[in-house]
């Protein structure tokens, strides 16, 4: 599967999540936004990116917080920040979708932590990102 199906794959998941808690979602026309679904929570809007992503080492998760793009051969990146208002994230291994509010997202990539041997204060707990039906 290449890149661009596991994104479609992962927004259908999330969009199926979505609307099972009761969710409106709209889906924005064509791909020149920032953000790939809208979602209505009793009419507070949320532009939100959805994400795939992936084991970077053990007992830990990593996906992209920002957009690579070419334009004229030209090699941009530029963060979600002040375009988007969450990302929810799809972990493949374990088929959970995770809530991050962009305040709370880094700029490059981000790490959620199922398990660690300290517990630091710098540390992103998977289990508190966990998507539970609540926004």
């Amino acid at each position: 599967m290449n890149t661009k199906d596991k994104g479609d794959e992962t927004e259908a998941k999330i969009i199926h999540t979505l609307i099972s808690h009761g969710y409106s979602v709209s889906i924005p026309f064509g791909d020149n936004d920032k953000y790939d679904i809208i979602v209505d929570d009793d009419g507070s809007l949320y532009r939100v990116q959805c994400k795939t992503s992936w084991t970077n080492k053990e007992g830990t998760m990593r996906f992209n917080t920002h957009t690579q793009t070419t334009k004229e051969g030209k090699y941009h990146e530029n963060t979600y920040h002040g375009e988007v208002d969450a990302f929810l994230v799809r972990y493949p291994k374990n088929e959970k979708i995770y809530w991050i509010q962009i305040e709370e997202a880094t700029e490059q990539k981000m790490e959620l932590r199922f398990n660690a041997k300290i517990n630091h204060p710098s540390i992103n707990w998977a289990k508190d990102y966990e998507f539970d039906g609540e926004i």
